[in-house]
């Protein structure tokens, strides 16, 4: 009965998961930003960055496992969708926006990159 006990006790409860690392919020951002960017962008008739190919590029190079993978492109998309719901047409709100987006997306890269590349 012991043994069963113990058993029972030291078995995993579900699967384990990865640990996330410690830029998993802000590579999040990063990526919502990158899809709100998306559909901006073309509303607003500037097309300098495929932000989509830009975003799948960066997971790639992140090489997450496969939720985190699912996190960051369900960032995307929110990113993308939060702002398909706010505009139909380009306005002075949305190229406000789109100035702190591009703002708030270097400073992200920026502070990424130098706290966290080896």
């Amino acid at each position: 009965m012991q043994i069963l006990v113990l058993v029972l006790a030291l078995a995993p409860v579900g699967p384990a998961r990865a640990i996330d690392p410690l830029y998993q919020d802000e590579m999040q951002r990063l990526l919502e930003i990158m899809g709100s960017l998306y559909f901006l962008e073309p509303l607003c008739g500037e097309n300098t960055a495929d932000w989509r190919q830009q975003a799948a590029d960066l997971v790639a190079l992140d090489a997450p496992d496969p939720d985190r993978e699912q996190r960051l492109y369900g960032a995307f998309n929110a990113g993308y969708e939060d702002y398909a719901r706010l505009y139909r047409n380009c306005t002075l709100a949305a190229r406000e926006a789109m100035v702190r987006l591009f703002t708030e997306a270097e400073i992200r890269a920026s502070g990424i990159h130098s706290r966290y590349s080896e």
